[in-house]
């Protein structure tokens, strides 16, 4: 799957002049945590976060009043606290390499680029809703995590086991296991009961680590 899939198309952006304080007010509007922030040429030149909206913001032990904080947040613009080394991807990068930047450079989200033009954002909480469907979390069945040996065609010898004895994979996932030699195995699966499920997987498992009707 790719991002173009999975991303907001067209997102909300702002001005570099905008003030923080309207900047706030429009991801608390939108209920939004980034804005993709654009020039007068519509070029992508920065991005602005939750975060730095608030360490933006005065201290509450600020001896400021009510009246100065707000003259000050309104002469504050997002060209001042924005991020300006953005980290991009295309519509074709993979969802999986998406993951894997943000959670290299520790970021919330990335701004989708269509030859240099802004085409859309992805952000974490995509990734979970993708998590989501990824372990079948809103269908019913039995869950169950094994140890595995690493071995060409397991996978497969347990998925045919389980069809063999009539239930049907919803989902399923491999992980890493204790060493080099084997993988924890996690999947889901829908009209076979727990008994007969650990009855045809068991010649194909090193260790049953859980197993729970969810």
């Amino acid at each position: 799957m790719t991002v173009g899939r999975r991303m907001t198309k067209n997102p909300i952006t702002v001005h570099p002049d905008t003030t923080v304080t309207d900047a706030r007010k429009i991801m608390q509007r939108e209920r939004i945590h980034r804005l993709p922030v654009e020039n007068k040429k519509h070029e992508l030149i920065g991005i602005v976060t939750e975060k730095d909206l608030l360490y933006a913001s005065p201290s509450p032990a600020s001896t400021l009043d009510v009246y100065e904080m707000a003259h000050l947040l309104s002469k504050l613009t997002v060209a001042k606290v924005m991020s300006r080394d953005v980290k991009t991807i295309t519509e074709d990068t993979t969802i999986e390499d998406a993951a894997r930047i943000m959670a290299d450079n520790n970021i919330g989200g990335l701004p989708v680029l269509r030859d240099g033009v802004l085409v859309g954002i992805i952000t974490e909480s995509d990734l979970f809703k993708i998590f989501i469907e990824l372990f079948g979390a809103r269908t019913r069945g039995i869950r169950a995590t094994f140890l595995v040996p690493e071995r060409k065609g397991e996978i497969a010898d347990i998925s045919a086991a389980i069809r063999d004895k009539g239930g049907n994979i919803v989902s399923l996932g491999t992980f890493l296991g204790e060493n080099q030699t084997n993988a924890l195995c996690t999947l889901k699966v829908e009209d076979i009961t727990s008994e007969d499920l650990l009855e045809c997987v068991k010649p194909f498992v090193q260790e049953v680590q859980d197993v729970r009707e969810v």
